[in-house]
């Protein structure tokens, strides 16, 4: 299932806490998909807090808790990282990350506690939502394989790779918009993981966040910028996406196209990747700003002039998303869409 439709889930997920309804989910894919951060996204929404339990790295006592005589009984001292309504909040996201590296007498333990709520005297507070994730055996990570009895306690999700929802959270994130238009020219490299030749560096949609950070920090240093980028996405992807940066120097005046002059389109196909990618990035940093119409009528005007006018609907495409349905009320994008009225109807 594709990121924003697991959002969805996961944001449903936690609201149905409230009313009983709540069914734990588990989270598969391969590494650096972005599992753990779509749950941390639904606890920032939320503003509620997010326990990240490491399971892998855990004993069974750590989550049945110590025992302790009291008197002529022996109790259970409940480990203080569980969720409690007073120390962490009534509502939160009981986060029991890498699953499938714990060991068995680990997941044991968690039966209970995920499926019941309980673990001895111990509840989980009734609007905490309990999300897990862990790798598939074929990602050649440090997986067992799950247990029927566990994987019967959880609703079960796999999370695909999809360039427009990466794209659109890049933008919301601030991610330098080299990347993504670089992404948008070369959609293959979002993900490319073979885990047959185990890689330490490779494509994925967290170290494309990495490759950013990359070009933040050793951009003035040329003579680092690849070995660096190469560090962070892998030797091949990190040599291309390094002369995707270089030859951006030919780049159009960004300036003049958001003041409406007349700027002819570069015929290379990376650079009119860069400039769309480029031009979405100068629209949402103008929201602010009260000619940001102007700026984003400007914009659809240079849109439409695209040869390929598959590459104008992809510019608008990720301008809505970035900006939302005002963009419909801009007065420029009535003439944009009867420019483009065959391309977004029929093919």
């Amino acid at each position: 299932m594709r990121p924003a439709q697991l959002l969805r889930v996961l944001e449903r997920e936690f609201s149905s806490t409230a009313e009983g309804h709540h069914t734990p989910v588990m989270l598969w894919g391969p590494p650096g998909v972005g599992k753990s951060q779509m749950v941390a996204q639904i606890a920032e929404r939320h503003r509620v807090p997010m326990i990240d339990i490491r399971l892998s790295q855990m004993e069974p006592s750590d989550l049945r808790g110590i025992p302790f005589r009291a008197g002529d009984r022996v109790e259970w001292a409940i480990p203080a990282i569980l969720p409690d309504a007073e120390r962490h909040g009534p509502a939160g996201i009981l986060f029991l990350d890498e699953i499938t590296s714990a060991p068995p007498a680990v997941s044991a333990a968690a039966y209970q506690l995920i499926l019941d709520r309980r673990l001895g005297e111990y509840g989980v507070p009734r609007r905490w939502a309990i999300f897990a994730a862990g790798n598939r055996q074929g990602d050649r990570g440090v997986t067992y394989s799950m247990p029927a009895p566990l994987a019967n306690r959880f609703s079960h999700f796999e999370v695909e790779t999809h360039l427009d929802d990466w794209v659109a959270w890049a933008y919301a994130q601030g991610i330098d918009e080299r990347v993504i238009g670089f992404l948008r020219f070369r959609p293959e490299l979002l993900f490319d993981f073979d885990p047959a030749h185990n890689p330490v560096a490779f494509p994925s949609p967290r170290s494309w966040e990495f490759a950013h950070r990359c070009l933040k920090k050793f951009e003035d240093i040329p003579e680092l910028l690849q070995g660096t980028l190469q560090g962070c996405v892998g030797p091949a992807a990190g040599i291309e996406i390094a002369a995707f940066v270089d030859s951006l120097d030919q780049m159009p005046d960004l300036d003049a196209i958001l003041a409406g002059d007349v700027v002819p389109v570069p015929r290379e196909i990376d650079l009119q990747y860069a400039v769309a990618a480029a031009l979405v990035g100068r629209a949402i940093r103008a929201q602010a700003e009260p000619d940001k119409d102007r700026v984003i009528g400007n914009i659809l005007a240079y849109a439409g002039r695209f040869p390929q006018r598959e590459m104008g609907v992809m510019l608008v495409s990720d301008l809505h998303r970035a900006v939302g349905n005002s963009l419909f009320e801009v007065p420029a994008f009535a003439d944009w869409a009867a420019v483009v009225a065959d391309v977004m109807l029929y093919e």
